[in-house]
């Protein structure tokens, strides 16, 4: 086009030519803003669904922590930070694309809801707020200085762990700000390649873009951290080797049963306890690892079982996980078993009272025999009742919860009644008593210092007056005779009351004759 001089046709021709070039330029321009505002809407719905996606695992590890803290909360927690920083940085990208909209007078068609994306063309906004030349304004430099400091902030919450490699490394791939080289090779600051001369629509659909990669680093991390943290708690590394025991107690000589299983302590809290049937209040029973301790009576000596429940919440329901197990009583050692080698003795004749016991074993597995022998009211109580001979063997056995039987024996000599004592008013073996006293007083026979509670009848004895023939008297009184013989004694004499003889008031044993009685007359 370019020449001579030109007619005035020419000119006309070459003018329509420009303006029919612009005027394609200008169409292409519109159609580029309009695709970028509508990759624009689709990063914002995107990014709609991803945060509702976000909020969802988030709650799921948070309720993973409280159900399984041990396994969980650690992931639960990192997942908050990175909840944390992500907002936070969100927020601020918010800001950027209201400031570019306010400075470009851009506003939403109340109608449509969209933004006048064509209209979007000017260059100039985000290059005068963060470009100066070849350097950046204090804005552009603060907008670099918040994604280095997110990029900082989750690489510190998710720490050197090797298991989070390739997370980080996406994360670095996706907020990569180093310097980008151009269609010449020549390096350019990334902010600036990025964002210097675009048109506005570009620039804040590239914002939105930004806000995308901030939801799916979210969306990534927390599956990162979920799924990390389910191969871990499956890992056979995690789980340790727990010795059961058949039963919590074995007698010397017994053979160990039980069995050896993998399993986990978790330190979870559960929302609910009950054993034997009662109710446990968490708050005193759950110490600071989640353990529940139990704190009841064990009841009787021997082998009781545990039932009840536990109750924990599992993905907002509650999951009941029944307790089953058995513990053993034994006898609490509280006395020492002291025996007299040669004071194995029962009496014959009347009830020796017996405590009969086998070492950890209860009451009612365990049988004792011998002849006269007989159980009575109470744990372990016997009576026995010997008649003939000179020793008694007393065998008992025990009936063990494996079904095995223990026996063991003691011998115990059998000795007669001691023989009583004369007594009359008070008077013992010797004493003085007035002369009216011994007319009127009655003769006894008592079992001085002897453990039983064996009443005597005195049916008969003897009495002789110091120089007067011996009287025999029945019963426990002085007969006529014997008093008559009595006043005509003199103050001072002796008398002597002897082979006195009685009987229990039962059909006890034979009683030997009492000792004597010598008494002086006081007047």
């Amino acid at each position: 086009m370019a020449g001579g001089k030109l007619s005035a046709r020419q000119k006309m021709i070459n003018l329509m030519y420009l303006v029919f070039i612009a005027m394609m330029a200008m169409n292409m321009s519109k159609e580029v803003l309009s695709a970028f505002g509508l990759m624009e809407a689709k990063f914002s719905d995107a990014n709609v669904v991803t945060t509702d996606m976000n909020e969802k695992l988030l709650a799921n590890l948070e309720t993973k922590a409280e159900e399984k803290p041990a396994e969980f909360a650690t992931a639960a927690n990192k997942a908050k930070q990175i909840s944390a920083a992500s907002d936070e940085f969100y927020k601020y990208i918010e800001t950027l694309k209201v400031d570019l909209l306010k400075k470009g007078d851009y506003k939403i068609d109340p109608k449509t809801g969209k933004l006048p994306f064509e209209a979007m063309d000017k260059t100039d906004i985000l290059d005068e707020s963060w470009f100066t030349g070849d350097k950046l304004t204090k804005k552009g430099q603060e907008v670099m200085a918040k994604i280095t400091s997110y990029k900082s902030k989750v690489k510190g919450i998710i720490g050197d762990d090797v298991k989070y490699f390739k997370a980080i490394e996406n994360f670095e791939k996706r907020f990569n700000t180093n310097q980008v080289k151009n269609k010449d090779g020549k390096p350019i600051d990334w902010l600036d390649y990025h964002f210097k001369g675009f048109p506005a629509i570009a620039s804040f659909t590239k914002l939105t873009a930004m806000q995308n990669d901030v939801k799916v680093t979210e969306a990534n991390m927390f599956n990162v951290f979920l799924g990390n943290t389910l191969d871990e708690a499956v890992s056979l590394k995690n789980y340790t080797a727990i010795v059961i025991a058949d039963k919590s107690a074995f007698f010397a000589g017994e053979k160990f049963q039980g069995k050896v299983v993998l399993g986990k302590y978790a330190n979870v809290t559960p929302t609910g306890l009950s054993v034997g049937g009662s109710a446990i209040d968490l708050e005193n029973a759950i110490d600071s690892t989640g353990a529940a301790r139990l704190d009841f009576n064990v009841g009787s000596v021997g082998e009781h079982a545990i039932d009840g429940s536990f109750t924990f919440l599992e993905d907002g329901k509650p999951l009941e996980i029944p307790i089953k197990g058995n513990y053993v009583v034994v006898p609490r050692p509280n006395s020492a078993t002291i025996s007299a080698d040669k004071m194995n003795v029962v009496y014959r004749g009347v009830d020796n009272p017996m405590t009969i016991s086998f070492a950890g074993v209860p009451d009612n597995k365990v049988a004792a025999n011998a002849a006269g022998l007989k159980p009575v009211s109470g744990m372990g109580k016997y009576v026995m009742k010997p008649t003939s001979g000179r020793e008694v063997t007393i065998n008992v056995t025990a009936t063990l919860d494996d079904g095995s039987k223990v026996s063991d024996k003691a011998v115990f000599r059998i000795k007669d009644i001691p023989k009583p004592a004369g007594r009359m008013a008070g008077q013992i073996g010797t004493g003085k008593l007035p002369r009216q006293n011994v007319e009127i007083g009655r003769v006894e026979a008592v079992l001085e210092d002897f453990d039983f509670d064996l009443p005597l009848t005195v049916t008969g004895f003897k009495i002789k007056v110091e120089g007067k023939p011996s009287v025999t008297c029945a019963g426990n009184k002085l007969s006529a005779a014997a008093k008559s013989a009595l006043r005509s004694a003199k103050r001072g004499s002796q008398v002597q009351i002897f082979d006195i003889k009685s009987k229990t008031t039962t059909q006890g044993p034979v009683i030997k004759p009492a000792s004597a009685l010598i008494l002086e007359l006081k007047d």
